[in-house]
């Protein structure tokens, strides 16, 4: 149904069902016009181009996201080449001189993950993590911890990595957690997948995404909403973080923007902002847009499911599937199985076949897209693998 919009990708792997979306989704076509548009306005500009990119390109794309999120406060902003980078720059404005506590779940996405666990290891940090299964009263329980000691800082998905689980309650949490606390929400896997409104927790949260999955601009292009009033003051800094109004400093103190580029870095290549320029364009020139785009991954989600029933595959059914609730889940299916080596297995063996999956220890992810029909859906393989 929208498969001329990727025809690039699509002609490059043919004979492929590609149901890694969440993981490398598919660029559509204009995307590669972006690139061109960026090459020819940096050779057009050379060294004047960053004006033009920070007065002509940059608030365009973030009037955009903030329609999305429905926060009404585009100049909260900011961009960087990955996620990690501005988590970072938010644990960085955390007095370290003092001991710290951390709370956060078992299921989030390896760039915290790996860093908090090294941070752990200071004497001074103490890390909380709630499990997310049995997902049935993980926000109760995430609650009671929440509320059951003073954190620092509190790190949560939006939609878990591991299992597509989403949280149906997030304002609610955000809003149990005292206003000294920093609240960063994970919404790589919610942004441009979930119909998503933080307009009721603007000024509490932080919210960090990118269009590497979704918003299916391709990687190097991140961004994080940075709480309406904030005056935090990162240590890990750079000199984008001076653009526009700044703070009056003491003497010889660091200056800061007053909007979202106080958690700025430096230099960065522009053109993964050009592709998810373009993209935001398409959409809204095919008339589409994040409640659609989820209206029909869910349609593909039971059809998949119904193939899934008819070949009854041992491993691959729905006692294995990590789902709560389908109307608060992401675009795929995660399945767990009882060992990662089976995982690897049907993996391979489905990719041999031209069925790409995204395999995480013991769980096998399938992604959802709009370069997917349908009709074109075909499981039959499953009936002639190796158990």
């Amino acid at each position: 149904m929208y498969q001329h919009l990727y025809r690039r990708f699509l002609q490059a792997n043919q004979g492929k069902q590609h149901f890694a979306c969440h993981s490398h989704h598919y660029w559509p076509d204009v995307t590669r016009d972006a690139m061109l548009r960026y090459w020819d306005d940096s050779a057009a500009r050379v060294d004047d181009k960053w004006d033009y990119f920070f007065s002509e390109r940059i608030p365009v794309v973030q009037q955009k996201i903030a329609q999305i999120l429905n926060t009404g406060a585009p100049q909260q902003l900011v961009f960087a080449p990955n996620t990690h980078e501005l988590l970072y720059r938010i644990l960085s404005s955390l007095d370290w001189c003092k001991p710290l506590k951390v709370l956060s779940t078992d299921s989030e996405f390896h760039s915290f993950t790996r860093q908090i666990n090294r941070l752990n290891e200071r004497q001074t940090l103490q890390l909380t993590s709630v499990p997310t299964l049995p997902f049935a009263d993980f926000e109760q329980r995430f609650m009671r911890t929440l509320k059951g000691d003073e954190y620092d800082l509190v790190f949560i998905s939006q939609v878990f990595f591991n299992s597509g689980m989403a949280i149906e309650n997030l304002a609610k949490l955000v809003n149990a957690a005292p206003k000294s606390t920093l609240f960063v929400i994970d919404g790589y896997h919610g942004f441009m997948a979930l119909p998503t409104d933080l307009s009721g927790i603007a000024d509490r949260v932080f919210y960090l995404a990118g269009s590497y999955k979704y918003a299916q601009g391709g990687e190097g292009c991140c961004f994080a909403h940075i709480p309406l009033g904030c005056t935090l003051r990162p240590e890990y800094t750079g000199w984008f973080a001076e653009f526009g109004e700044l703070d009056l400093a003491r003497q010889g103190q660091v200056q800061y923007s007053t909007d979202g580029m106080r958690f700025a870095g430096s230099t960065m290549d522009f053109s993964a902002l050009y592709r998810l320029e373009a993209v935001f364009d398409m959409l809204e020139e095919e008339h589409l847009n994040v409640a659609t785009v989820h209206d029909y991954v869910r349609q593909l989600q039971h059809t998949f499911l119904q193939q899934l029933d008819r070949h009854q595959h041992p491993e691959l059914n729905r006692s294995h599937l990590l789902m709560h609730n389908p109307a608060h889940h992401g675009h795929f299916l995660t399945f767990q199985l009882s060992d990662s080596a089976k995982v690897q297995r049907l993996h391979q063996q489905l990719k041999q076949h031209g069925i790409i999956t995204d395999a995480r220890g013991d769980r096998l992810r399938f992604g959802f897209a709009l370069y997917q029909n349908a009709e074109q859906i075909d499981l039959s393989v499953l009936e002639q693998l190796d158990e």
